[in-house]
């Protein structure tokens, strides 16, 4: 007979539950930065200052000039549940402030050492109050003006397994700023400041303007690459800036998103955003954005995640149809309609009598089209490297004849085997990619020394990767130095550049930073520079240019794909053309007669 144990199930004391309970709350040093500054502003603080050690690990200071406390809230705010946001249950649908679970003072107090300092400004006196994760250790009055400061020390001093998982200083650091830098462009009107020990990397002063807010946090040259978006329907309303059309980047790290002036991530406003910009962007290329929801406080729950960075909206369709036609009557432009190539592979596809008129133009005009084609040299020395193209393997037999260019952007080939469509900018990236990683390999970049630097401001987020990629730039030939803030001086660049291409390379380097490891960072470098000096869709080739690009493709070790992944060469073989214009297909046999 099995004895069954009895009281297995017990109450967990005080302390395990609230640190268990302070681990949903707080994970890191920025979710500590994030609690404390939402409680600023829930005060109406005109003015946050945020101070940091080593990434918030060792030190957090948050200091506002808000509504304070007065002593006897002060001796409950560090309880669980306490708060001055909500009262009964009815308010939980209608949240209009930041924090409202009064869950945070509890949280961060049960893992790290808090000093609170508080006044509400009836006396001009103050409290102090001391903790010691569940422990107050001391409570005094003080001279302290109308505000509120919160020191926290040596977080999850008492929970080491949380400890150990917490990420780099500089890590941690950057996910603080990059809190910091959301809160600031929803709350324009408000001061913020930033400080890592000695250096501070936020100053914003509070403006009118969020077009002034985005200028002070991201420069001038991304402000002019936003266009204004603004609509009204129904209660509801979008403002903000969004990127102009053929802009846009390579990553969607600037693309910010806010519904009552709480920054979120939400996948109905990305989803209509991404449907806004559909063929308007170069693929691989995203779209920048600043965007502002303001919906009445019972349409939006903000009560759907523990880090409430999420939002569930009670008429979602309603929602999205507002920011894609805010986004696309700012592009200037209807809804989006995808054009697709009518096919003639089947029979039913032509039928009747032709259509009276004009001959259609099907291929445009070939710029300097020759009487009998221009043939590249030592063919097969080009095509000893075979291509894989889709699931077939391209490797042209005989001669390979350039017969121009179309439309300014692929030129068109004949081989024995077909039509090969070469997309020339794509190419000219392949051959660029090899040729600068031979450069880089031997680290002999030629370098551009100026006389007067090339000025550039950088986010809160670029300047920390700067700082962090420094040497890797200047191997790769940019070598820059800071002139104070954020403001970076570029100094010298590879020679393959102008000034204006260095510039805009130095950013897109700086976005190749964030992730991966050192080996493909550097990979990623190279490519956008390749990318950067190809030569462009739209220019017109000379048959030499042609022919002399079309050579050097077929030398590099992958002439199939640029190095950002995209084809190169397109093939369409001798047997779909006779298939597609319902040629007879004849043996081999009698073709050689």
């Amino acid at each position: 007979m099995t004895l069954i144990p009895m009281n297995r199930i017990r109450l967990l004391p005080d302390e395990v539950a609230g640190k268990i309970a302070a681990g949903e709350v707080v994970e890191r040093p920025a979710s500590v930065v994030k609690e404390l500054v939402e409680n600023s502003l829930d005060s109406g603080a005109a003015e946050i200052r945020v101070e940091l050690g080593t990434g918030g690990k060792s030190f957090i200071r948050v200091h506002d000039d808000g509504s304070g406390m007065s002593p006897e809230d002060a001796a409950v705010c560090f309880r669980r549940h306490s708060t001055s946001k909500i009262a009964t249950e009815a308010d939980l649908e209608r949240i209009a402030t930041l924090g409202f679970r009064g869950e945070a003072l509890a949280s961060i107090a049960a893992v790290s050492r808090v000093i609170l300092k508080t006044s509400d400004g009836t006396s001009g006196r103050g409290l102090k109050i001391e903790r010691e994760g569940d422990k107050v250790t001391s409570v005094t009055e003080i001279p302290f003006p109308r505000g509120t400061s919160v020191e926290v020390r040596d977080l999850f001093f008492n929970l080491p397994a949380r400890l150990k998982f917490l990420r780099s200083d500089r890590a941690e650091l950057s996910l603080a700023v990059k809190y910091l830098t959301q809160t600031a462009l929803a709350f324009p009107r408000v001061r913020f400041m930033l400080d890592h020990g000695a250096r501070r990397l936020i100053d914003c002063p509070a403006v009118a303007d969020p077009a002034d807010r985005i200028f002070q946090l991201f420069g001038k040259e991304i402000l002019e690459r936003l266009m204004e978006v603004r609509a009204e329907e129904d209660g509801r309303k979008l403002e903000g800036h969004a990127s102009l059309p053929l802009t846009g980047r390579g990553d969607r790290s600037v693309q910010h998103f806010f519904v009552n002036s709480r920054p979120v991530k939400d996948r109905t406003l990305l989803a209509s955003l991404n449907q806004a910009y559909s063929g308007i962007l170069e693929k691989n290329r995203f779209p920048e954005c600043f965007l502002f929801l303001y919906v009445p406080y019972g349409d939006v729950d903000v009560n759907v995640h523990p880090a409430k960075s999420e939002v569930r909206f009670k008429d979602s369709q309603t929602v999205f149809r507002l920011v894609l036609k805010a986004v696309e009557a700012a592009l200037g432009r209807g809804p989006v309609i995808k054009k697709v190539r009518a096919s003639v592979s089947e029979p039913e596809a032509f039928s009747g009598s032709p259509v009276p008129g004009p001959a259609p133009a099907l291929f445009g005009e070939f710029s300097g089209l020759p009487a009998y084609g221009a043939s590249i040299g030592e063919t097969k020395t080009a095509f000893r490297n075979q291509i894989q193209v889709g699931d077939e393997t391209l490797s042209p037999a005989g001669a390979l004849t350039i017969l121009g260019q179309f439309d300014n952007l692929y030129i068109v080939a004949v081989s024995a085997d077909g039509l090969l469509i070469i997309d020339q900018h794509n190419a000219h990236e392949r051959v660029l990619f090899e040729k600068y990683a031979e450069i880089d390999r031997r680290r002999e970049w030629p370098r551009k020394m100026l006389l007067v630097p090339i000025v550039v401001d950088l986010s809160p987020d670029e300047g920390l990767r700067f700082d962090e990629n420094k040497a890797l730039l200047e191997e790769l030939g940019f070598r820059a130095d800071r002139m104070g803030g954020r403001t970076v001086a570029l100094k010298e660049y590879p020679d393959i550049f102008g000034p204006e291409d260095a510039r805009q390379t130095f950013m897109s380097l700086l976005e190749k930073t964030s992730k991966g490891d050192s080996l493909k960072i550097r990979k990623k470098m190279l490519a956008t520079m390749a990318c950067r000096t190809a030569v462009k869709a739209g220019r017109k080739l000379s048959f030499d240019e042609m022919s002399c690009l079309v050579t050097e493709l077929f030398r590099t070790s992958q002439p199939a794909l640029c190095p950002h992944g995209r084809p190169i060469v397109l093939r369409i073989g001798k047997s779909e053309i006779e298939r597609g214009l319902r040629r007879p297909v004849k043996p081999v046999e009698e073709r050689k007669e």
